[in-house]
């Protein structure tokens, strides 16, 4: 493809996961077909003709800013043959980190660090598990425990990181209990949204 359906790119901080507090730009694509309820970006789930940005404009973009750290997210970035856009932004020294729900193949070509963040009503493929840097589980109750250990059961890579976040609108409630599990299972760690916190845009 020569272009992408781009809902945003902006130059910011990485909120949550591995990476917290480090400057980035980020591309989120838009389309989704897992649609959750609790989603924070729900206006990049609907695809628009208008919104197919060129590949060259997206390079021009990025070049604007002093940044080497690219997050690609969504919507479902895997949804869309990336190849052609990330092979340019290698060759330019840029590090790609992938967002994905793990629903679609991973075409890990020149990814440098890969997150899974796992959906229940369309799991990530097995496959994809032998892939990832980073697994995030959205706790928003005591069952998405047992999911978040299911999930795991998955990941046979010995430095990826394992990562509870609380979902943001059940944040005071489920945070207690997430540090409360954390600590009976200590291969977990809290990942937490700080851009939210501080209002980071």
């Amino acid at each position: 493809m020569n272009s992408f359906p781009i809902k945003e790119f902006f130059y910011s901080i990485q909120g949550e996961g591995h990476y917290y507090g480090m400057a980035a730009y980020f591309i989120r694509f838009e389309g989704c077909n897992i649609q959750c309820n609790w989603c924070d970006t729900k206006e990049s789930w609907n695809i628009k003709k208008k919104d197919f940005i060129p590949i060259h404009k997206i390079i021009t973009n990025i070049s604007n800013y002093k940044v080497k750290n690219i997050i690609i997210t969504g919507g479902e970035p895997m949804m869309w043959n990336l190849y052609p856009l990330t092979k340019i932004l290698k060759k330019k020294k840029y590090r790609i980190h992938l967002e994905t729900s793990g629903y679609y193949p991973i075409k890990e070509k020149y990814m440098d660090w890969i997150t899974i963040s796992p959906k229940k009503s369309k799991l990530p493929l097995i496959e994809n598990y032998k892939k990832i840097n980073e697994l995030k589980i959205i706790i928003s109750n005591e069952k998405d425990f047992i999911f978040a250990e299911e999930q795991a059961t998955h990941v046979k890579i010995t430095n990826c990181v394992l990562f509870l976040q609380p979902e943001w609108s059940n944040l005071v409630k489920i945070i207690p209990k997430i540090i409360d599990y954390i600590k009976k299972n200590p291969k977990w760690r809290i990942s937490l949204q700080i851009h939210k916190m501080l209002n980071i845009p």
